[in-house]
């Protein structure tokens, strides 16, 4: 039987400098590594002290990277297709959508949510506002809608009432779009009151089972730790 590849995932470190910090690419990539059922290790990297290890192995770049057997990669997007070609069937998972439309729901919710939360103008939060709801609801429309995979199984479901983005099993699309969802829950609550309307309820369910994944909720930072990297970017609205 081969021997496992050796892995090592290097991620930001929390404030303690020790603990998991905010950043939803190093989130993404744990969350692979899990659902893959791979053996690897995870090293944090204090950016305060930009250490020697940084310097040496990945001159210039920020975590996350990775090391797999003695090779170093630095792109996240490339980390991901690499991870997926190599640890492959039958010894490891497939992580990719069966939809391209998976891959690219919510993708525009991120940048929604960055304009809206760094406003600091009253004036022009309502439209903001009304900027990010609309991208929550269209990947609610996403999740309730059924793909055709359950259509055929059900050729009269109106609607979907699967799990996750592409399915019942988490996929690459998941451990990109839920890392960052959950940065605007917990930033948008702190700084604006504002919460993911229930009546979302692709979206609601959506969350619900993620949180019940361990591949996910133990991947999370914590919520102060989220606060803490916004906290010189979010803006308090001035009334």
């Amino acid at each position: 039987m081969a021997q496992p590849p050796k892995i090592e995932l290097f991620m930001k470190a929390s404030i303690d400098g020790e603990g998991v910090g905010n950043c939803p690419f190093c989130q993404r990539l744990f969350m692979i590594l899990w659902l893959k059922g791979a053996q690897f290790t995870i090293t944090t990297v204090d950016m305060k002290k930009a250490p020697e290890v940084l310097k040496e192995l990945a001159p210039g770049s920020q975590p996350p990277f990775l090391i797999f057997n003695d090779e170093v990669y630095t792109d996240t997007n490339k980390i991901e297709e690499f991870l997926e070609a190599t640890l492959a069937p039958p010894q490891y998972p497939k992580l990719c959508s069966r939809y391209k439309e998976s891959n690219t729901a919510g993708d525009d919710i991120f940048h929604k949510f960055s304009a809206y939360i760094k406003n600091a103008t009253p004036a022009r939060n309502d439209s903001l506002e009304k900027g990010l709801l609309k991208s929550l609801m269209k990947l609610d429309e996403y999740l309730l809608t059924p793909l055709p995979h359950e259509l055929e199984e059900n050729p009269d479901g109106e609607q979907s009432s699967r799990s996750y983005l592409d399915g019942n099993s988490l996929t690459l699309a998941d451990c990109n779009l839920l890392p960052k969802l959950n940065i605007v829950k917990v930033v948008c609550k702190k700084y604006r009151d504002f919460e993911i309307p229930s009546a979302l309820g692709g979206l609601t369910r959506y969350l619900k089972k993620a949180s019940e994944q361990e591949e996910f909720c133990h991947t999370c930072p914590n919520d102060p730790e989220i606060l803490q990297a916004y906290c010189s970017v979010a803006k308090f609205l001035k009334r």
